[in-house]
């Protein structure tokens, strides 16, 4: 086996999206423009404060933009930005792999529920 450095670039890429939390985030988004509250429903056992925090990592990367409507109450709606979309292929891939070697129970098991 060959022991070549992992390239900078692919190693950031996997700990961006590979961080707990922003691949499933990243997938809840895939749909379109989406509210902070429907992000959180969408990601199981995921607390405000680390869905704060890695929306702000991914809008800080580029990956997220944030929208904030002036509207009493204030509306924030969050969306992919290009280089997010860019994403969705291997985000289906992932989703595609879990689905054929990811055991039902070692998903329940895995769950510590809301």
């Amino acid at each position: 086996m060959s022991q070549e450095s992992i390239c900078p670039r692919y190693h950031k890429a996997v700990e961006l999206i590979g961080r707990r939390w922003s691949g499933a985030i990243i997938s809840a988004m895939l749909g379109g423009d989406i509210r902070y509250h429907e992000i959180r429903d969408s990601v199981p056992d995921i607390s405000d404060r680390m869905l704060a925090e890695r929306l702000r990592e991914l809008e800080a990367e580029g990956v997220v933009d944030r929208h904030v409507f002036p509207t009493t109450p204030v509306r924030i709606e969050y969306e992919l930005t290009a280089k997010g979309r860019a994403l969705e292929a291997a985000i289906v891939a992932i989703e595609q792999w879990a689905n054929k070697w990811i055991e039902p129970a070692a998903v329940v098991a895995g769950s510590s529920g809301r």
